[in-house]
């Protein structure tokens, strides 16, 4: 089993990063996806997931409305679409697929976890 997320870098506030999280079909298959994210000296926290069939999806409130996320489980893969970025999203962003189809803020609910991906925002 194997997650592998990509798409971080350096950008500046108010700028646009899209993050991409490919895995196998078997990690995919039938699983809710979520992205979490941990900046230096924090807890992980939760940032948004999405359903298997991609009809719900759930935010913290600190992205809601700066931040989408979508998947393709023809490609296996679910993204992060990061707008209006802040340096307060400075973080390492992970991927993990939960242990069921619905969507959950609950770390405890996934199973399966990718690296990260490193996200620096300069002011």
């Amino acid at each position: 089993v194997q997650l592998q997320a990509s798409g971080g870098g350096l950008v500046q506030a108010g700028g646009s990063l899209r993050l991409s999280c490919t895995g196998s079909r078997r990690t995919f298959s039938n699983n809710a996806m979520g992205w979490f994210r941990q900046a230096p000296g924090k807890e992980r926290e939760f940032v948004a997931a999405i359903s298997w069939r991609g009809d719900t999806t759930i935010y913290a409130d600190s992205v809601k409305g700066r931040f989408t996320v979508s998947r393709d489980n023809a490609k296996n893969t679910v993204y992060l679409q990061m707008n209006t970025l802040e340096p307060e999203d400075t973080a390492v962003y992970s991927c993990a697929a939960a242990r069921g189809s619905v969507s959950s803020r609950d770390v405890r609910d996934y199973r399966y976890w990718g690296q990260g991906t490193l996200v620096t925002v300069s002011s």
